[in-house]
């Protein structure tokens, strides 16, 4: 079979609710995928931040096929012998007294919602059914219909309704609408991504996740951080709300705390907040299986033993400089932290970030535009200073043609 025949039997028998890049992926190893007529490519989405550690890390895939082999799921009807170390190793790695794991990022976030709202009625005396959540313009936190209640997307949440109550949208990186919702003693928690990244890799103010934090402090509000995307040091840091040291009520991850070899998630709190839910309140017949724990612990291990963090950081800063440098009357905008990074691209003769992708596709580096204009780029954190210029030689060529 050929791409074009692969792409049309998908096109035929699945669902339309993806418009992927016309590629079709049969292999990966580290910063490299294969495409099922052979050709190589640099992979510069990272199943959106999930393959932090590179495609297949050797560790991650005998951690999975030890366990997997051994024991692979008992439901939380019983205990299993590697839940309790996971949460061990999480509440030690993150520095928050309890974990309640899932298999989503939409799940965790369901949960933190969940969560909040407990403590709000339990904790803060919140009248029944009135806690509020208060949200950015911008958000992309998940699809389920009570994310997509607070989206501000119309892509995201047209025709979904009716919707789920309680979000209370403001804008980003605003200190002055943020204090203005947060007064209202309604309010429950502050949810927020550190760095919008679906929403173009948008990076606040220096200063205003700290702002948030003092201002929930103010107003007994929980924070709440989404770091599904941005933590795992895909920003340079293990997590992006590191770089104003600010450490948020309940914290969410996912994606890259399996490496992208399977579906985990999780979030992390201290008593106060997560043991306002009791037995039967919530739960997932996969969340916590001994493969997840497994698989988690040495994807998260992974990052410190091969310093990815620091990797992070400095490819990140090559990527920007060398790509602000690079003069081109098409690049509007460089802008990013660590290996989590956007280029908005200025329309040319009806051609747009889309096409700037295709052409890309050709010289071997793949990427996807979000919201029309801007493509983010994030490589594996594993990418090495050699494998960065010969990507951004490709990347370059692609713009030049663009032009």
């Amino acid at each position: 079979m050929t791409t074009k025949d692969y792409i049309a039997r998908e096109d035929r028998y699945g669902a339309h609710n993806y418009h992927p890049l016309p590629v079709v992926l049969e292999k990966g190893e580290g910063v490299f995928v294969w495409d099922v007529e052979g050709k190589k490519y640099y992979d510069f989405l990272s199943a959106y931040s999930a393959v932090n550690q590179g495609h297949c890390h050797p560790r991650l895939l005998k951690a999975l096929t030890e366990q997997a082999g051994k024991l692979a799921l008992t439901s939380r009807a019983f205990y299993n012998d590697k839940l309790g170390e996971w949460a061990e190793y999480m509440s030690n790695y993150f520095g928050y007294e309890r974990m309640l794991p899932m298999n989503s990022g939409a799940e965790g976030v369901e949960t933190a919602l969940k969560l909040a709202r407990k403590w709000g009625y339990k904790k803060k005396g919140i009248a029944r059914e009135q806690a509020k959540i208060v949200v950015c313009n911008g958000n992309f936190h998940g699809r389920t219909i009570s994310i997509v209640s607070m989206s501000s997307d119309p892509d995201a949440y047209n025709e979904y309704g009716p919707f789920t109550p309680g979000f209370v949208n403001i804008p980003y990186n605003d200190v002055v609408a943020l204090e203005k919702a947060l007064s209202d003693p309604d309010v429950a928690a502050f949810l927020t991504e550190p760095i919008q990244a679906e929403a173009g890799v948008f990076v606040p103010e220096d200063g205003f996740l700290k702002a948030a934090r003092e201002l929930c402090d103010q107003y007994n509000v929980l924070m709440i951080a989404d770091e599904i995307q941005t933590g795992i040091a895909r920003t340079g840091k293990m997590l992006a709300v590191d770089y104003e040291e600010v450490r948020p009520d309940i914290l969410i991850l996912g994606k890259a705390i399996s490496g992208g070899m399977y579906p985990i998630s999780c979030v992390l709190a201290d008593d106060e907040v997560m043991l306002t839910i009791k037995p039967g309140e919530h739960g997932s017949t996969y969340g916590g299986n001994p493969i997840a724990a497994v698989v988690a612990m040495e994807a998260l291990q992974i990052i410190k033993d091969e310093k990815l963090e620091e990797n992070s950081t400095k490819m990140g800063e090559l990527f920007r400089k060398e790509m602000s440098e690079f003069e081109s009357p098409y690049i509007e905008e460089v802008r990013g932290k660590g290996l989590l990074n956007a280029i908005t691209i200025r329309p040319n003769n009806g051609k747009e970030a889309w096409d700037v992708c295709l052409a890309m596709k050709e010289h071997g580096v793949i990427a996807k535009p979000t919201h029309g204009n801007i493509i983010r780029f994030t490589p594996p954190l594993t990418i090495n200073e050699t494998e960065m210029m010969d990507a951004i030689s490709k990347i370059k060529k692609a713009i030049k043609e663009f032009e």
